[in-house]
């Protein structure tokens, strides 16, 4: 095995590049999120991190961490252009990258050693070259698979200081004869799949330590966590992961869901945001040239009860109007008297190679079809915001739902 297996990380990604765009708050406590009553952290600067606040806390909680606190509400569709670029330059290095969200990616470097020199080398060529063209920092783990790339990428991460971040050398190459002394004082929690559920299962069997893992047999944990989860871990837990860097990955669903700053009771405001997210919806799925078979719908009443409901169309459709009407036959089988937190649409079994089956008879789907062709060369040339369904038409405009907004919970400036 040979350490040819690249984890580059993005420095707290978000925060970072905002305060690219806002150098005034460097040094300062700044997480990126919603800063209404219902809204979370989505990332965070080292110096709020310093106070304890990190990703996915509340909003309420990591306010009461620090006073000072500073909220920013986030720009997603600019965050996905810094990725964008940043992802072309981790190809100049090799065209086998494969991206795990905005701000981290896989790198397989072993067909490329000869042009770009060894593995920590390339992993600090890839860190000055976000760095001079980007502002930005990255941590890289460099190792033998994934798994272990993955790790050693987090121990490369700057440590939390009492007043911002201190950095290392961002880089941390763990070789083969290191992967036992590596692991094995790690947290059973530091491996893939062990969540709080499983981590309580291994802790009552005395395992808390990767190390301590290792040294049960496979069907000892096969017997207490099932065929699936027991082998996985008991590979894991040895260093041994066999997947392979997958360039490209066709997205299963296109979704959106919004959450509200107040509970949402009268059927008719539901169905308005219904308009806005199935819009959405379906323009993205148009975007992708895909069609979708399957329409789910989620609600989510105050106390996080969570209701999903399906409709599978006998043809796949990308059409907004199609999506709609069964999606507000399935909103109608919710009650909406406990009042609705948070809403769902999202599209499944997506199709690119489809046929459409030729009739003799008028088709009543292809007037549809010709008045949303007419809408998508509208927005195409003005903007999404251009045109849309009339009840999405606000005082400030047409409320597109765009993807990434609002996707942290709502700011304390929302309103209903």
């Amino acid at each position: 095995m040979t350490t040819s297996i690249l984890h580059v990380d993005m420095d707290a990604f978000f925060a970072s590049v905002e305060l690219l765009r806002r150098p005034e708050l460097v040094g300062k406590p700044v997480v990126v999120g919603g800063s209404g009553n219902r809204g979370v952290v989505a990332a965070a600067s080292y110096e709020a991190r310093s106070y304890g606040i990190y990703s996915a806390m509340p909003s309420r909680r990591a306010k009461r961490l620090c006073r000072d606190l500073i909220f920013i509400s986030g720009d997603y569709e600019f965050y996905v252009q810094v990725s964008e670029r940043i992802m072309n330059i981790l190809r100049r290095f090799t065209p086998l990258v494969e991206p795990l969200s905005l701000d981290e990616a896989f790198l397989d470097i072993g067909g490329v050693l000869r042009v770009h020199g060894e593995p920590e080398s390339i992993a600090y060529k890839i860190r000055d070259a976000i760095y001079e063209e980007e502002g930005l920092r990255c941590s890289v783990g460099v190792s033998v698979n994934k798994f272990l790339a993955k790790l050693s990428s987090e121990n490369a991460k700057p440590k939390v200081g009492p007043r911002g971040p201190i950095y290392g050398e961002g880089i941390f190459l763990l070789g083969e004869n290191e992967i036992e002394m590596f692991l094995d004082p790690l947290p059973v929690s530091a491996i893939w799949g062990v969540g709080p559920k499983t981590n309580k299962k291994l802790n009552a069997l005395g395992i808390e330590t990767v190390g301590e893992l290792g040294r049960v047999s496979e069907g000892s944990l096969v017997s207490s966590l099932g065929k699936a989860a027991g082998r996985q871990l008991w590979r894991l837990a040895r260093g041994i992961d066999d997947r392979n860097v997958v360039v490209e990955q066709e997205a299963k669903s296109i979704g959106h869901e919004e959450t509200f700053p107040k509970d949402l009771t009268n059927r008719e405001d539901v169905e308005r945001e219904l308009v806005r997210l199935v819009d959405s919806v379906s323009w993205r799925l148009r975007k992708s040239e895909k069609k979708c078979r399957t329409v789910s719908l989620k609600v989510r009443y105050s106390d996080f009860t969570t209701f999903s409901r399906s409709y599978t169309f006998p043809e796949p459709t990308s059409l907004s109007s199609t999506v709609l009407e069964e999606a507000k036959k399935l909103l109608g089988e919710v009650d909406l008297k406990p009042g609705v937190r948070l809403l769902g649409i999202s599209v499944t079994n997506l199709d690119r190679s489809f046929g459409e089956q030729l009739k003799f008879s008028e088709n009543p789907h292809s007037n549809r079809k010709n008045t949303q062709d007419a809408v998508d060369s509208i927005r195409d040339r003005f903007g999404v915001a251009s045109i849309g369904p009339a009840s999405i038409l606000s005082s400030n405009g047409m409320r597109v739902k765009r993807k990434g907004e609002q996707q942290w919970g709502p700011d304390e400036s929302s309103s209903d």
